[in-house]
């Protein structure tokens, strides 16, 4: 853990918000995910079939995870009548902080949990925040590493371009 703490200190200051940020995905496949939602029941990435997924690591100690989160939240609101989700993979923290985080800025993303650390390491998050686009057919299409401002034109375009 106390890499990612010093990683993501690095990465504090603002990403650049153009695809550019939007680095192709070039495994052979996707990792797979799945992991409890804060009502404690089990979400999979292949719930999402058919549903463009934004697929965040994050932690409430992590500033740039903190900053980036209300543009998550915009980029939902924008696409909220199309196949898009936000599924924010929390980094191991209790409930409790969670929820008055989400309260503190009236967020509205579904949480996953990650206690211990298993999907992180999956997919090889090494850095806080951490993201990556899945496409309607469940394949990642770009991952992201720092902060991003989601709900810029060019990176909302990126996501549109993935929608079905």
């Amino acid at each position: 853990m106390a890499a990612i703490v010093g990683a993501a200190g690095l990465l504090s200051g603002p990403a650049r918000a153009d695809t550019a940020v939007l680095v192709p995905w070039r495994e052979p496949r996707t990792p797979p995910l799945a992991l409890v939602d804060r009502d404690g029941r089990t979400r999979t990435l292949a719930d999402y079939r058919g549903t463009v997924v934004l697929l965040n690591f994050w932690a409430t100690w992590c500033e740039p995870c903190r900053a980036e989160m209300p543009s998550m939240q915009r980029l939902k609101k924008r696409f909220a009548e199309k196949p898009f989700a936000v599924l924010a993979v929390n980094y191991g923290e209790s409930d409790r902080r969670i929820a008055e985080f989400l309260e503190s800025l009236a967020l509205d993303l579904t949480v996953l949990l990650d206690p211990g650390q298993s999907a992180s390491r999956a997919w090889r998050v090494r850095v806080l925040p951490t993201s990556f686009l899945v496409g309607a057919d469940g394949r990642v299409r770009y991952s992201v590493v720092g902060q991003v401002d989601w709900a810029a034109a060019p990176i909302a375009a990126a996501v549109r371009d993935l929608l079905p």
